[in-house]
């Protein structure tokens, strides 16, 4: 944790009078919070700490502001704005020269860089480096669900669709975000883990034949759940009617934790995931029956053709 994190954080808790502070965190910095508590205290705030599971800015624990004045949700940017929470950046940093990595790959003419919020704050740094290497870089303004320049999310792919590059490099772990990239994009996608140091071209072509799998096998189902999240950033529910009108077998099942073993107790033969997108992509070999996107659900009932597949996104 910076000194100049904490500091601006506590002027902006003082200037809105607060007393008592709920904070919460992502997995991945959830043993940050003993130092973020130990240090709101010493600034003479009341604390208490999220212990539940948290994925992100669309999973704000508001109910803890029964008890606390604000909330501090650390690691995200907002996906919407709420008037009792504070959104506090966890930059995470790497050597920028790292991009070389992925110089032989891009073939342009025109690339659109984009990362994750951790990431967020090296676009600048990112796009020097690549034109003082001759690469014609083209970076989105951020947005709706992704206020920062550059920045996507595992629902939202609008700032890569945005750069109208037919390249698109993505900065970051793990290959779902370029694969959604790939997918809603059209575009050839590259993709950077600046940790590992790793490039390679990524496409969504593996995912598309297991979702075609899953479709075929949703065919049988005799009951369909039509899953709504009750979680701040994710609830659908006009979405959710529309599909549900689209079969006479269908029924809304509002859920604040989408388990394996709460689809099972349910006893549904087949589900439609309007909650976090990637529930249905990730997840579907932990879950007992098919799980299908809202698209997916659409081809499945022949009003979409399988040509018109989209990734699903939360606008």
């Amino acid at each position: 944790m910076l000194s100049s994190d904490i500091s601006d954080l506590i002027s902006q808790l003082k200037e809105r009078g607060a007393k008592r502070i709920a904070l919460q965190f992502p997995a991945g910095l959830k043993r940050k919070a003993a130092g973020y508590a130990a240090a709101l205290r010493d600034a003479g705030f009341e604390v208490n700490v999220s212990g539940d599971p948290c994925y992100g800015a669309c999973d704000l624990a508001l109910g803890l502001l029964r008890d606390a004045d604000v909330l501090v949700h650390v690691g995200h940017a907002p996906v919407d704005r709420q008037p009792d929470v504070i959104f506090l950046p966890y930059p995470v940093g790497f050597d920028i020269d790292v991009l070389g990595k992925v110089l032989p790959l891009l073939k342009g003419p025109v690339t659109g860089l984009v990362t994750t919020v951790q990431h967020a704050h090296l676009i600048p740094a990112m796009e020097e480096y690549l034109r003082s290497k001759g690469i014609d870089v083209r970076v989105a303004d951020g947005s709706g669900r992704t206020p920062l320049r550059g920045q996507v999310l595992g629902c939202c792919f609008s700032t890569a669709r945005d750069t109208g590059a037919g390249e698109c490099l993505f900065v970051g772990t793990g290959v779902f975000h370029p694969i959604g990239i790939a997918l809603s994009t059209k575009a050839r996608v590259i993709a950077l883990d600046p940790v590992a140091g790793t490039a390679q071209e990524v496409s969504g072509n593996a995912l598309l034949r297991k979702r075609f799998a899953v479709i075929e096998k949703a065919r049988d189902a005799k009951s369909i759940g039509i899953l709504v999240s009750t979680k701040t950033g994710q609830r659908r529910m006009e979405l959710a009617r529309k599909l549900a009108g689209l079969s006479p077998d269908a029924v809304i099942i509002p859920l604040q934790e989408i388990t394996p073993d709460e689809l099972l107790d349910l006893g549904f033969g087949c589900y439609v995931n309007t909650a976090c997108p990637r529930l249905a992509y990730d997840d579907q070999v932990r879950f007992p029956v098919p799980v299908l996107s809202p698209q997916e659900f659409e081809i499945l009932c022949g009003v979409r053709s399988w040509n018109d597949y989209e990734i699903d996104e939360i606008p």
